[in-house]
């Protein structure tokens, strides 16, 4: 059985429209308490969200559909995803969840879902709440059964302190200024908080949501307003997270955007030196710079390539017993403090980094020079236009012309219909050349139509 209703980061799509609805909610809940069903025992569930305006709207349903299956749930409101993962241990709860799409507008949202552990559900597990969703629950709690349910107050202050503990014992802030960009997310309280109490003077962007501003024009995925005020106020550095905060981008004091590539190289780097680096190798995916790849070969640092996506980079840090490894879009994953991305916690390593050396951020974090990249995404509708005989041609003659110097990567997103291109090689030209040949070529496959053969369940 494959998964439908799953992508690579849970449950996705536009707010309102199916599956993003209250009923399809409520029917994720009740098959998760189907699947987790333990006999007398009584199943805690933590829900957390970002900010967009239709997490009023599912938290509800959710809720009801695990009262109804006699599942306790903890509301905590707008905190980051790893926020939830951690409370989700520390409360010794049995799931956690997060309504939040990332980083994508505030008319979409998402359901993620956290085991006992902290670490996302596998795909086996997704595939057996696909079933009992389609089967539908063999009994409901009795009255007496039914689910409780309260809120807690000092989650943000928890999270918070969790984060603090992160950051190397003995260092401070003071003196640093920091730019710091919420997206208008699920962070906008917590970040500033934390860099303020570790002794930064902070200047906060994108911390005034109104439930339609998220990631709007900001955070990690638009950093060109966190980079203008790094300039305009003179500061050490920026940082920009995406609507849950499970990402980040970083400038140095120039305004020179720094991406995932550059902050794991560093991270890396200084592990590696103090021989804490476990496994002795970085965990990255295919998306990640033939330059960070050269630049950890050079000093005995492996490298793990994965498919793209946190889940599968957590994945195999665990089987190879790596604890670091991350995105270039700056999902950051350090396993021996959290156990998904967390955009606050890699940037203390990257700020620890600057404070103990004494230099900017300019010298410490900008490492290797990256190898010319160009991605382009496709937008398609019912069927996969990768099947049609004239895509696969023209990306078998992109690999030709890139040669063995270059790299073509071609996959279907997990998180919404599009299908993305990218390409890397020495020659810069010939990289955009390439991939906006097969992005034409695919627009011109979806304009024929029915001449595409539908993909193979």
């Amino acid at each position: 059985m494959t998964r439908k209703l799953f992508g690579t980061d849970g449950i996705r799509g536009t707010a309102n429209i199916e599956p993003m609805t209250p009923e399809t909610a409520l029917k994720v809940a009740i098959a998760v308490g189907e699947c987790f069903k333990n006999g007398a025992h009584k199943h805690l569930v933590v829900i957390g969200k970002d900010t967009r305006l239709s997490g009023y709207m599912l938290e509800p349903a959710l809720t009801a559909g695990f009262v109804t299956m006699g599942m306790d749930v903890v509301l905590v409101g707008p905190l980051p995803t790893p926020a939830i993962a951690m409370l989700t241990r520390s409360l010794r709860a049995d799931l956690g969840v997060v309504l939040s799409a990332s980083h994508n507008p505030y008319s979409d949202n998402g359901i993620k879902l956290f085991g006992r552990d902290g670490y996302k559900l596998s795909d086996d597990i997704e595939k057996k709440i696909e079933a009992a969703l389609a089967k539908g629950p063999s009994r409901r709690a009795s009255p007496s059964e039914l689910g409780r349910v309260k809120r807690l107050d000092d989650a943000g202050g928890r999270y918070i302190e969790f984060v603090k503990q992160s950051f190397p014992r003995g260092l401070r802030l003071d003196g640093l200024r920091i730019v710091v960009d919420c997206a208008h997310g699920a962070a906008y309280k917590v970040a500033p908080t934390v860099f303020w109490e570790l002794g930064a003077e902070v200047f906060s962007l994108g911390v005034s949501p109104d439930g339609l501003n998220i990631n709007r024009e900001c955070g990690a995925l638009m950093p060109e307003q966190m980079r203008r005020e790094v300039l305009a106020r003179r500061a050490d550095i920026g940082v920009a997270l995406d609507g849950d905060a499970d990402r980040l981008i970083v400038a140095d004091e120039r305004g020179t955007i720094l991406d995932g590539d550059q902050l794991m190289a560093l991270i890396a780097t200084g592990l590696s030196r103090s021989g804490r680096l476990a496994g002795g190798a970085l965990v990255a995916t295919v998306m990640s710079n033939l330059g960070l790849e050269r630049y950890l070969a050079d000093r005995q640092i492996g490298l793990h390539r994965t498919a793209v996506g946190d889940r599968y980079v957590v994945e195999r840090m665990r089987s190879a017993g790596c604890n670091l490894g991350g995105e270039p879009s700056g999902h950051i994953i350090l396993a021996e403090y959290a156990t998904t991305g967390d955009g606050l916690i890699a940037a203390l390593q990257v700020l620890a980094s600057i404070v103990e050396t004494g230099r900017p951020a300019s010298e410490v974090c900008r490492l290797f020079l990256p190898v010319p990249q160009y991605a382009q995404s496709v937008r398609y509708g019912e069927v996969m236009p990768l099947n049609h005989p004239t895509v696969q041609c023209a990306i078998t003659d992109g690999e030709a012309r890139l040669g063995v110097t270059g790299r073509l990567v071609i996959r279907r997103s997990g998180t919404e219909p599009v299908i993305r291109v990218m390409a890397e090689g020495e020659d810069e030209e010939l990289v955009v050349s390439v991939v906006e040949g097969i992005c034409g070529v695919i627009r011109a496959a979806m304009a024929a139509g029915n001449d595409i053969p539908r993909a193979a369940e």
